[in-house]
């Protein structure tokens, strides 16, 4: 028999109601959209939106047209596209909650905040010197955001294909080691790209979702896998993030 489930930590708590009401519930009234749709949106358009400024850039400065560039392009392009595939298989129910006028406003701005990591970049502001020559700073950015990809979405597929037959707590597959290897997938994916373009102001955006959005997530995810028997057992041989490290 499951055991009750213990509360979140105050801190989840707070920051999970200013983002619910951020995301969800500003302004009242209508909720024409799915934050999903948002989400796709966003993520769907990135290969044409960096395709658009490389062309812009292109006549202004050498950064648009650089490897780094072409890079990134691929990178963070192929992912929407990846995204968009996944949701199409698999879709993620937490995101189909409908929002108001304004929170659809304030999902697009923030969402569009990852879009400025390849701008930085293409528009020459960044300037990256790389700690490693540059081919080998490539092979790292290409590395983490492809197996991060990889850890997200075969996350999800789990997580989705599991729960359609079976209720309860996942402790097999990609859960094994990892109580939540769908954030760490996607922190590895946007670690890849701000890598790549190797200027703070990603790394300030990055910490704002991952401390604000991710680890309330994820403290409210523990507080809910925590009524299951197996919990106890669970933890004590499962990693928050990374096994040996957090």
């Amino acid at each position: 028999m499951n055991a009750s489930a213990a509360a979140p930590p105050r801190w989840a708590r707070v920051l999970r109601a200013v983002s619910d009401r951020l995301l969800y519930d500003l302004g009242g009234g209508p909720r024409p959209l799915r934050f999903s749709w948002i989400i796709n949106a966003q993520k769907g358009g990135s290969f044409l939106f960096y395709g658009l400024l490389m062309l812009i850039y292109a006549p202004l400065t050498p950064a648009a047209t650089s490897t780094a560039a072409w890079i990134y392009l691929a990178l963070h392009g192929s992912y929407g596209l990846c995204w968009l595939l996944k949701d199409l298989c698999f879709p993620d129910a937490n995101w189909q909650r409908r929002v108001t006028l304004l929170s659809s406003l304030v999902g697009a701005f923030g969402l569009g905040l990852y879009w400025s990591f390849g701008w930085l970049l293409i528009s020459g502001t960044a300037a990256p010197q790389y700690p490693l020559p540059d081919a080998a700073w490539f092979c790292l950015c290409i590395s983490m955001s492809m197996l991060g990809s990889v850890v997200m979405i075969a996350a999800d597929a789990h997580k989705f294909y599991t729960l359609r037959y079976q209720r309860g707590l996942i402790t097999d597959g990609v859960f094994r080691y990892v109580r939540h290897p769908n954030y760490l997938g996607e922190m590895m994916v946007y670690g890849g790209f701000a890598l790549l373009v190797w200027h703070w102001i990603p790394a300030v955006i990055l910490m704002v979702f991952w401390l604000g959005l991710f680890a309330p997530n994820m403290a409210f995810k523990e507080a809910s896998m925590s009524r299951h028997p197996q919990w106890r057992a669970y933890k004590k041989r499962s990693a928050w993030l990374l096994p040996g490290v957090f």
